[in-house]
């Protein structure tokens, strides 16, 4: 089978890319799974913020949120966004990354803003004062509804005429005669362009390609979820996270969905979660907090994707035509999508990024030629 592009990788952003290269010639999507974005997309804590990862990812994150906040026509029937806010905690000892984060927070459309101990209540009634040495809001944080989001992306490939292909894992990759050859088990597969939206298997799909990793490591990311204390009703309570990033908790169904914010390198594969990561992250919400966890009613993991320096991968291989990275999105995947994706198939068709007002730079895979990356993740 022949097509223009094909995209391998069935997740947010090679939804989103697939999404936007349906509009420049017709497109295949490869899922390994049965399920699209099983790993990662579907286990996200569905949450966008321009508060959120270094200088690059945060351009990406204010790019998206004009998309995510007014769709196009017909892209979906539900609202993407919906207003939670943030209230990010300093226990002792953290008060140089409070105030870089505060630094950084004022970038957002709506700037991070102090407020005194005693306030805190107004914003979740069970948050130890005594565990605090200052606090701040970032009001520009959001839900996000990332099912409605990623089946838009899918039906918008289908309507152009692509098509979505699951258990379709690629096994061997080669290009010759200026093609792309895919084999799966359903089949080969052949187009001039193909984009590497394998997340956490990308470098496995690379050296099938015969072209050098980059060095991405996949991270273990848990959650669970408790009870929110009797008598309360948190569904307007913000995300409460703490500062030196050990635990964070937000309003989810009617329970609160709690993290200890982990990113423990694992194989690629599926993951599960650990009881020690569990059970680390409820006896710092007790320590936190008025509650008391008496019930883990649900526990997962996800895996998280990141280069060595925490920055996506996306452009053109420098050692292959043809090959465009789209990995390593870490945690930052779901709100850069829309961003990522209108990025990548400006790149495959040769179009100027700079026209809608993005700068690959930062995101090149051939800033690890050298392999002297350092880290943008900001608290």
């Amino acid at each position: 089978m022949e097509i223009d592009f094909l995209v391998i990788g069935g997740g947010i952003s090679g939804a989103s890319a697939g999404f936007h290269l349906a509009a420049h010639g017709r497109v295949l999507l490869l899922e390994m799974e049965e399920a699209l974005g099983y790993h990662a997309t579907g286990r996200s804590a569905a949450f966008f913020s321009e508060y959120y990862g270094g200088p690059a990812v945060r351009a990406l994150t204010r790019w998206s949120r004009d998309v995510l906040s007014t769709p196009p026509p017909g892209f979906t029937e539900y609202p993407l966004l919906t207003p939670r806010g943030v209230l990010t905690l300093c226990p002792a000892g953290a008060e140089q990354r409070f105030e870089a984060a505060l630094r950084d927070g004022a970038e957002a459309s709506r700037p991070a803003r102090e407020i005194v101990i005693h306030d805190i209540p107004v914003y979740c009634p069970i948050v130890r004062l005594e565990w605090c040495r200052r606090a701040m809001v970032k009001p520009a944080a959001q839900d996000i509804d990332v099912n409605a989001l990623h089946q838009a992306y899918l039906r918008g490939i289908r309507a152009a005429g692509g098509q979505v292909l699951r258990s379709a894992r690629v096994v061997a990759l080669a290009r010759r005669g200026g093609v792309w050859h895919a084999s799966t088990g359903l089949g080969e597969f052949r187009a001039p362009v193909v984009v590497n939206a394998a997340g956490a298997w990308a470098d496995e799909l690379a050296g099938l390609a015969g072209l050098r990793p980059v060095g991405l490591t996949p991270l273990r990311r848990t959650a669970f979820l408790v009870d929110v204390p009797d008598g309360l009703d948190a569904t307007r309570w913000p995300m409460v996270a703490d500062v030196t990033e050990t635990f964070y908790f937000k309003p989810e169904s009617g329970q609160l969905l709690v993290s200890p914010v982990d990113a423990t390198p694992m194989p690629a594969g599926d993951v599960r979660p650990d009881d020690l990561d569990v059970a680390s992250a409820a006896v710092r919400l007790e320590e936190a907090t008025t509650l008391t966890v008496r019930r883990i009613r649900r526990a997962w993991a996800g895996l998280r994707t990141a280069a060595p320096d925490d920055v996506p991968v996306v452009g053109v291989a420098p050692d292959a035509p043809g090959f465009l990275w789209l990995a390593g999105l870490s945690g930052y995947g779901v709100q850069v999508a829309p961003a990522v994706g209108a990025l990548i198939a400006s790149l495959a068709v040769g179009a100027t990024p700079a026209d809608i007002g993005l700068d690959p730079t930062p995101l090149a895979p051939d800033r690890f030629t050298d392999r002297q990356a350092s880290p943008e993740r900001l608290p």
